[in-house]
């Protein structure tokens, strides 16, 4: 059978396992990426996006053998130097970045890729079409993180991308570290084998406190301070449902083996409010549809002192799956994972990531990476509109968030009023596509 995590957009069942002499075709193709390496060459990575997620992947990254890291680009030159400063107190000598091979600024990522054979892109997720589709068009094997991205015309570029890394040969692993966890891998090959029987329905959830928030900074332009504040914008980070609720929407549909068709829900601001907090709302509930009529209902909340949980359960016709069990409906266990020692999955898929450079197996995340982040966006359509929105219909539409010319003295699309407030989509009037 092939890795769990090369599992593709819209296979059902019967196809996923039915892939795996197509993944043994794919290994015997030839090798076309200009970024392959023989398996005892050393690697040099860079890193795009020297935040916390960008430090740890690239850390993570660092613990294989034969990699060095050799570059770094980011918006704000504090944000490198003390991320330079954390990587390299832990791996020493597998660091070695001189000042020339640092890049501060917007533009900055495109110095990186005549350094290096793989890049990690861990910038805010509205940066990630365009980045992805340059480090493709470089020829670079590429760790993203999730979400990769936060519109519809953004997805259909990573989609496209997508494309051509396979042409290229290139390997690409998303950072939905889900798929590399082993309870979640041996609990999807027990679904995959009728333990609980056929798909019924599934509930999603990523309920929790509020993230951080940070408080603009004397002189900064608009566009330095959305980026520097980029959690609470949704042309950077999508809205909390895509870039952390993503995680669980992607499970379900890994385990479901498709994607919704539409989605319909309600959302808002109830708590979390002013012009620190952007535009984004702080609590959205939808509802997926799939193809057969069955549904995903899913909730994401960050509102303080209420009930938490980040979880998913899937509903089959014999019984209930949660990551690493399943019961029947009378609550007794069918099955237990029991995980003492399993490995770290933010470690694996970066293991991963080398195995198949080295060894030139097929591996290409950015498929299901940008078909989960879109039933995301898809949800964040559907909440901020009132509507019910079709799949087709909105992945199809000319809606980018994006702003018009990237610079810091340049303008994002919103903009705050005279007190300071950004506006706020209103369900029922807001248009979405």
């Amino acid at each position: 059978m092939p890795e769990i995590s090369t599992f593709m957009p819209g296979t059902s069942r019967r196809k996923f396992l039915e892939g795996s002499a197509i993944a043994a075709t794919a290994a015997s193709l030839p090798i076309k990426a200009s970024a392959q390496v023989a398996g005892g060459s050393t690697l040099r990575v860079a890193l795009v996006g020297c935040g916390g997620r960008g430090s740890g992947a690239a850390a993570q990254t660092l613990l294989n053998d034969g990699v060095k890291l050799v570059a770094m680009a980011d918006a704000f030159s504090d944000r490198l130097e003390s991320s330079l400063a954390n990587i390299k107190k832990q791996h020493g000598e597998k660091v070695d970045v001189p000042e020339e091979h640092k890049f501060i600024g917007l533009e900055g990522y495109k110095q990186v890729f005549d350094l290096c054979d793989v890049v990690i892109l861990a910038t805010p997720p509205g940066f990630r079409p365009m980045m992805f589709e340059a480090a493709v068009a470089a020829g670079k094997h590429i760790f993203m993180e999730k979400p990769v991205g936060t519109d519809a015309p953004g997805i259909r570029r990573v989609l496209e991308a997508a494309r051509k890394a396979d042409e290229k040969g290139l390997k690409v692993v998303v950072g939905l570290q889900r798929h590399y966890e082993t309870q979640y891998t041996e609990t999807l090959k027990q679904y995959l084998d009728g333990a609980a029987g056929d798909f019924i329905g599934a509930q999603a959830y990523w309920n929790g406190t509020s993230p951080w928030v940070r408080d603009r900074k004397e002189g900064m332009t608009e566009m330095e301070y959305q980026i520097y504040n980029w959690y609470y914008f949704a042309w950077l980070c999508g809205d909390h449902i895509v870039e952390q609720h993503i995680h669980n929407l992607d499970v379900i549909n890994w385990f479901k083996g498709e994607f919704p068709v539409s989605a319909q829900g309600m959302g808002g601001r109830e708590v979390r409010k002013g012009p620190r907090f952007g535009e984004i709302y702080d609590h959205h509930y939808v509802e997926f549809t799939y193809a057969d009529g069955t549904k995903l209902n899913s909730q994401c909340r960050h509102q303080n002192g209420c009930w938490n949980r980040v979880s998913e359960t899937i509903y089959g016709t014999k019984g209930i799956i949660t990551p690493g069990r399943i019961i029947d409906y009378s609550g007794k266990t069918v099955w237990r994972h029991k995980g003492d020692n399993d490995p770290n999955p933010y470690e694996v898929e970066h293991a991963r990531l080398y195995d198949a450079i080295r060894n030139d197996k097929p591996l290409n995340n950015a498929y299901y990476g940008a078909k989960s982040t879109f039933t995301a966006i898809l949800g964040r359509y559907a909440t901020y509109s009132g509507q019910n929105i079709k799949w087709d219909d909105a992945l199809a539409a000319d809606n980018s968030l994006f702003p018009e010319r990237l610079a810091f003295d340049a303008l994002p699309k919103v903009l705050p009023d005279a007190d300071g407030n950004y506006p706020v989509a209103i369900p029922g009037v807001t248009k979405v596509l």
